[in-house]
């Protein structure tokens, strides 16, 4: 059985409890024809609507082809992941800026990105082009490890190119591989798709919770607990809808805006998040967002003084929509950049090495393994704090 007829029938299954938006569900399916066979050829990665503010847009587009070990989309997701697009954040480990360098590594790979005779940690037009020309460094360090040249990358980036070389592909640390799926995740929430984007698997169930609570007034604020009366605001309806089919979403309607591809709007089915802006070119400004579930309609929570009800997409500050998947909805960090957890420092071994000797830095290898250790090149990124 299609994926298509699967949920067709899960439509069908609880349209004559909902009446209305049952009807809405299954006549958007069929009339989204074939979409789950989507997909196409990859061709050149462009960066979804709004999807990296206009500001920066141009820098990550240019810098993110400098190789072929990443792609525009890969690189917002990595500046997005480590600061937010905040060219002022700061990190208890002392990174900086909107690429979250430290100050041992921007020394040696920092570079004058705008060519006004400074290397700027806090100026975007350096510290992207910096972003993007360490990348590209570490994966020309790994380029003979095998696996997927542009994981092994991202591994470098967190690990260190020794711990790739050393285990040949992403080494085993939870943290280096959770890094890893983390970005090629938000790479496809960055990405502009090239075919049309497959159904989300629980957006009936999603749909089923939203529209249960039609009716319920608006509270700024609101999370549906018990002290709130079972009040919600627009993104924590969404949230809790998701949490529902159990897909943990973010708290805030920009952050939700990067929890699975971005379908047109000609493409949109039940289930979608649906977003709303006053600044149609950058998703940080997204202040609203809904459940799309047909015919043009969504269940939200609108405004103090108001209750959840169906409304109007088709309306001007329409921004865009997102197809909610799981991996997508994990990898979309749960805190603010300043508010995460330290991280490493770039170029260390993170903890949690499996294996019974304690966790060491790629610096203080013993001497006994120096002549089995793997060989990494002499200008290769090393951590701070080693001679070079």
């Amino acid at each position: 059985m299609t994926v298509r007829k699967t949920w067709l029938l899960a439509s069908v299954a609880f349209s004559g409890s909902v009446g209305f938006i049952g009807l809405l569900v299954v006549g958007t399916f069929v009339a989204a024809g074939s979409v789950a066979g989507g997909g196409g050829a990859r061709g050149g990665v462009g960066l979804a609507k709004g999807s990296v503010p206009t500001t920066y847009q141009p820098l990550v587009q240019k810098w993110g082809n400098l190789c072929e070990a990443i792609n525009p989309a890969l690189l917002a997701a990595q500046l997005y992941q480590e600061s937010g697009f905040n060219p002022s954040a700061k990190s208890p480990a002392r990174a900086q800026g909107i690429a979250q360098f430290i100050p041992g590594t921007w020394a040696t790979h920092g570079i004058d990105g705008d060519g006004d005779g400074d290397r700027d940690v806090w100026d975007p037009k350096d510290a992207i082009p910096s972003a993007a020309s360490y990348d590209c460094k570490l994966a020309k360090y790994v380029k003979d490890a095998p696996g997927d040249p542009t994981k092994n990358m991202l591994a470098a980036y967190n690990a260190g190119a020794y711990a790739v070389i050393k285990y040949g592909g992403v080494p085993p640390y939870r943290e280096t591989q959770n890094y890893v799926k983390i970005i090629t995740t938000l790479e496809k929430s960055f990405a502009r798709p090239v075919g049309r984007v497959n159904p989300s698997r629980q957006a009936a169930g999603a749909i089923y919770y939203a529209q249960k609570k039609l009716g319920t007034p608006y509270l700024w604020g609101g999370n549906g607990t018990a002290d709130q009366g079972g009040r919600f605001d627009c993104s924590g309806l969404t949230l809790a809808a998701y949490r529902s089919v159990g897909i943990p979403l973010p708290r805030v309607a920009n952050d939700q805006y990067n929890a699975g591809p971005h379908p047109k709007r000609d493409e949109l089915l039940p289930g979608d998040l649906v977003f709303f802006s006053d600044d149609l070119s950058n998703s940080r400004a997204i202040r609203h967002v809904g459940i799309y579930v047909g015919g043009g309609y969504m269940i939200d929570a609108p405004r103090p003084g108001a209750r959840i009800r169906f409304d109007p997409v088709d309306t001007p500050d329409y921004f865009g929509a997102t197809r909610v998947t799981e991996d997508g909805a994990k990898a979309v960090p749960s805190e603010s950049p300043e508010e995460r957890e330290e991280k490493p420092e770039k170029g260390r071994e993170p903890a949690g090495e499996p294996s019974s000797p304690p966790t060491r830095r790629p610096s203080e290898e013993p001497s006994e393994e120096s002549s089995t250790a793997p060989s990494v090149p002499s200008d290769a990124p090393q951590p701070e704090g080693t001679d070079v």
